[in-house]
């Protein structure tokens, strides 16, 4: 019985089936079909019990020759000895039911499937499943499927009705014959009852694999229509009109190129000409600009709003947190006020006066440049020509966040550009950003010191306390990460606030701030900006600030218990460091290393390229982490792998391409089949 039953309160009654079924993405036959098997029991056999394994999972049959109920301090145990005339084997019941006792009975004819294991008295199965042997039954000629289920479905009515569904649905092929010779792949009709019901003699290794020819089958169809669907996306998008933004003159973007402290590198320069070239079309521009962090994307994006203003449109930048588009704020004002232009800040923290004046503002048009959080995004804003959207690390938002900043009027929709220094593997951008155009901005500026990355393990602490002591007394300033425990922000903050008290302890004579996500906007705001402003030596925080701030004198990271963080989020979270022209490090702090652990916290070390530790970071992540797709809906892949997989994602966008292009009815049909309800979400 699952846990959740016992923990059930007397009485409280299940959901509906149609909820719990709905839970499971089971409405109709369709989805019945394509609710494929975890994994199988193979009961197409009988072992005898003198010949079976311990350590192995194998199907029996014999007599019962003792059975008894044994009273143990943990409760009461069913126990009963089965022989065949082989050997015997002991089974074992540690909760059962009135049923199971009847079962278990002296002289009753049973076969048993389950793990093998040695016992106390020599071999035992732990709660087999447990049927009557009947005289002359038929063993299964067909592996047994075991299905994902939910609270109080089981596995005989889910086999039961998905049998049905396979009966009910015609499973036409949409794929042209010629495609599926070529890949040397079956029918969808016989791929899905080969998985369902697989032989005889079929292969485990490869099912539970999914290398079996059957599940190839599965995956191209997955990847073509996901393909399809994100292409058909970007025609859509196509059919809308974006003002076009090439002006003649362009004298507040030359005079910025003209005044910035620092020249562009040549992949600032690629990037920017990229950018103009999707802003001078009719068509709205969709395009991501990935950079790691501390390659300079935000004076791209403030040379893009440029150009906007230049043509006499007003531009809009929207990052995730108050600090974060603050800094953005300073910095473009920095650049743009002294031109003339005029810059407004929309925060939830804003005073109502002040709010309404700058809403006043976007309203008429008079502001050209809004930045600001998710306050951009509420029904108060009205913009009077939007004509470009500009979203910072854009995978930490929602689709419908990223949407609703560039609502359409009609069929008028301004461009789009996206910001992420989330590097993102190569694979994974011809999956999912198959209808967004990528900008990579691979170089860093000028005097960017490489930042030398150490593991030292937990029990050095105190030498690390010694060098943030040297540290300080050299004028620099250092970052302390607490570890993560787990996603509750009372645990996180207890352990960033014992930490913080034992570095004040331990370095008296410093000045010793906390930062963390439980802390108000303003009070987060205060101790950053302190910080900033250097009043604070050492920073204790939690990863509020992997996103953040922008302080060159800080030149030393160090993150505790580094084994609990994701590789992305170490990657980003070093990148706080290295931001000015010294020497900057990082220190990874760990405790007990489990060998993945190990793997991981040495591709940091080897390794400052984000885009081989985002390909890393991926095979151990998956896809959702990297795009905000989670909370989106868009159509994540149940089945395909990118990385395994990524050969036969090639074929899939190429075939996609040219499925569109000769049968366009046919291949949406196809995207419809495995993504229903996909359109308005792929638009971001």
């Amino acid at each position: 019985m699952p846990l959740a039953a016992y923990m059930r309160k007397k009485g409280e009654k299940l959901p509906p089936l149609s909820e719990r079924l709905a839970k499971l993405g089971l409405n109709k036959d369709w989805d019945y079909v394509f609710h494929l098997p975890l994994r199988y029991e193979d009961e197409t056999s009988l072992t005898p019990i003198g010949q079976l394994e311990p350590g192995s999972t194998q199907q029996c049959e014999g007599e019962v020759l003792r059975s008894e109920r044994i009273r143990r301090p943990s409760g009461e145990q069913l126990q009963a000895v089965v022989s065949d005339g082989t050997g015997t084997v002991t089974v074992r019941l540690l909760h059962f039911y009135p049923s199971q006792i009847k079962q278990l009975a002296v002289g009753q004819k049973i076969r048993l499937y389950g793990p093998v294991r040695d016992g106390f008295l020599g071999l035992e199965m732990l709660h087999p499943k447990i049927r009557a042997a009947l005289e002359g039954a038929a063993l299964p000629s067909t592996l047994t499927p075991v299905y994902p289920a939910g609270e109080g479905i089981t596995q005989n009515w889910l086999r039961k009705r998905i049998a049905r569904a396979l009966l009910d649905v015609e499973i036409k092929d949409l794929l042209p014959a010629e495609v599926l010779n070529r890949l040397h792949l079956p029918s969808l009709d016989a791929a899905l009852r080969y998985i369902h019901h697989p032989p005889v003699g079929a292969s485990l290794q490869a099912l539970q694999d999914k290398t079996d020819p059957a599940w190839e089958r599965l995956k191209f169809d997955e990847l073509v229509a996901q393909q399809i669907a994100l292409r058909h996306s970007r025609a859509l998008k196509a059919l809308c009109r974006a003002p076009q933004i090439a002006p003649e003159k362009h004298p507040i973007t030359d005079k910025l190129l003209e005044l910035l402290p620092f020249s562009l590198t040549g992949a600032q320069k690629r990037v920017v000409g990229e950018i103009r070239a999707d802003l001078a079309k009719i068509i709205p521009m969709n395009r991501l600009v990935q950079g790691d962090v501390g390659s300079g994307k935000t004076v791209i994006a403030a040379l893009a709003a440029a150009l906007t203003i230049d043509a006499g449109y007003q531009a809009a930048l929207m990052a995730p947190t108050e600090i974060l588009a603050e800094q953005h704020y300073e910095k473009i004002c920095q650049w743009l006020k002294p031109l003339g232009i005029k810059i407004v800040w929309l925060g939830g923290k804003q005073k109502s006066r002040q709010k309404n004046e700058n809403l006043e503002a976007i309203a008429s048009g008079e502001a050209q440049l809004i930045v600001g959080t998710h306050a951009l995004i509420q029904d108060s804003v009205r913009f009077a020509n939007l004509g470009l959207s500009i979203v910072d690390e854009q995978h930490r938002f929602g689709v419908a966040q990223r949407l609703a900043l560039r609502e359409s009027s009609g069929n008028h929709m301004p461009h789009l550009l996206m910001l992420s220094a989330t590097p993102i593997p190569r694979t994974l951008a011809m999956s999912y950003l198959a209808d967004l155009d990528v900008s990579v901005v691979d170089e860093l500026p000028a005097g960017r010191q490489p930042i030398t990355t150490k593991l030292v393990s937990l029990t050095r602490k105190n030498e690390i306390i010694a060098t943030i002591a040297q540290q300080v007394a050299q004028g620099r300033q250092v970052y302390w990460v607490c570890p993560l425990i787990e996603e509750s922000e009372k645990i996180d903050l207890t352990a960033a606030t014992e930490t913080y008290e034992d570095i004040k302890s331990l370095l008296p004579g410093l000045r010793i701030g906390l930062v963390h996500g439980a802390l108000a906007p303003e009070d987060k705001q205060t101790v950053m900006q302190s910080f900033k402003d250097g009043e604070i030596d050492v920073l204790v925080a939690t990863t509020v600030i992997e996103v953040g701030v922008d302080v060159p004198n800080a030149t030393l990271m160090v993150i505790e218990h580094a084994e609990r963080f994701g590789l992305a989020q170490l990657h980003q979270l070093r990148g706080r460091v290295g931001r000015g022209a010294e020497k900057s490090f990082c220190i990874l702090l760990y405790g007990e290393l489990s060998e993945t652990g190990r793997e991981r916290l040495k591709v940091i070390r080897e390794t400052n390229d984000g885009f081989e530790i985002a390909r890393r970071d991926l095979e151990i992540r998956g896809p959702g982490e990297f795009l905000g797709a989670r909370q989106s809906g868009v159509p994540l892949l149940r089945f395909a792998n990118l990385e395994e997989d990524s050969a036969l994602l090639e074929s899939a966008r190429d075939f996609a391409l040219q499925w569109l292009a000769k049968d366009p009815e046919r291949a949406k049909q196809h995207a419809r089949r495995w993504f229903s309800g996909y359109e308005k979400f792929l638009e971001a």
